[in-house]
């Protein structure tokens, strides 16, 4: 593990492995850096992987500023692009799921020439008014909850709240055949039981980055604006946040998407279908276009 120097006073963790084209990998909320854990162990032999801890997840720095200047994705994303520069990596492919792609999807829109090809699962532009349905807001609930000051009173800085919590969105959002192994929940405990350490991850949320946040005044862009960077797009058959239905859009926000399905998983794609999410990696580092 080493860290990167300091952007707005923030200085990322990330691990680094292998040897090839570039690849960075952004995880999802709740989770840190070893989301990834059976991701690299198919790249490495191919691919020069490096795998962050966002701003206030795992043994990054976590500052207590105003949410919407520190946290929004705009301010991850200028995080990663420094970090990309940093270590000298030469477009590299980005690739993330939940919060991580919507960070690469920012580092996509704003440092384009540092990015060669992106591949994402959900959270995708798209999902417009139709999170404001009932059944998406049984689903959404937790997004506003986080904003407000009762989810530290009860959360924060409580073990025991934080495995029950996290346990609940670990096994609710996973596909039928995925459980969260105990040691793996024993790991997250130990980077959000801290005082604080809850408090910040939230603040994403607090930012106004989350997908109700953001779909309230989603317009599709004009084709000329549209994501230029050439992407893939992993959706998992039973994400209970992201319907497939939802994928319906997705040519409305990128210029070159290569949709793909993913069956039999759910919103952790990484995890549950590890080589899926490699194999794609891998393709857009061989030629940056998603073909073989």
């Amino acid at each position: 593990m080493a860290f990167s120097s300091p952007v707005d006073g923030f200085r990322l963790a990330y691990d680094r492995a292998g040897a090839g084209p570039p690849v960075v990998l952004l995880h999802g909320w709740p989770g840190d850096r070893t989301d990834f854990r059976r991701v690299v162990p198919l790249l490495t032999a191919g691919a020069d992987v490096v795998v962050p801890d966002l701003r206030g997840f795992g043994e990054s720095d976590k500052h207590d500023r105003p949410p919407a200047g520190a946290y929004s994705a705009a301010a991850q994303a200028r995080s990663v692009a420094a970090l990309i520069a940093e270590l000298g990596l030469r477009r590299p492919v980005l690739a993330g799921y939940d919060i991580g792609s919507r960070i690469v999807q920012a580092v996509a829109i704003d440092f384009p020439e540092r990015t060669r090809a992106i591949v994402v699962a959900p959270p995708l532009p798209g999902a417009g008014d139709r999170v404001f349905a009932p059944q998406a807001q049984r689903e959404f609930w937790y997004q506003a909850f986080h904003q407000l000051d009762l989810a530290t009173e009860l959360i924060d800085g409580r073990p025991d709240a934080v495995r029950a919590y996290l346990r609940y969105f670990w096994t609710h959002w996973s596909g039928p055949a995925f459980t969260p192994a105990e040691p793996d929940l024993d790991h997250l405990v130990s980077w959000y039981g801290p005082p604080g350490a809850f408090t910040a991850s939230i603040r994403w949320y607090r930012a106004g980055a989350g997908t109700v946040a953001r779909s309230a005044g989603e317009r599709a862009p004009a084709p000329g604006d549209r994501i230029a960077t050439p992407a893939t797009v992993l959706w998992p058959q039973h994400d209970p946040l992201f319907p497939a239905a939802w994928s319906d859009r997705v040519a409305e926000f990128f210029a070159a998407a290569d949709l793909r399905r993913v069956g039999g998983v759910g919103h952790f794609v990484p995890l549950e279908a590890p080589e899926a999410f490699a194999a794609a990696v891998l393709e857009r580092c061989r030629t940056g276009s998603g073909q073989p």
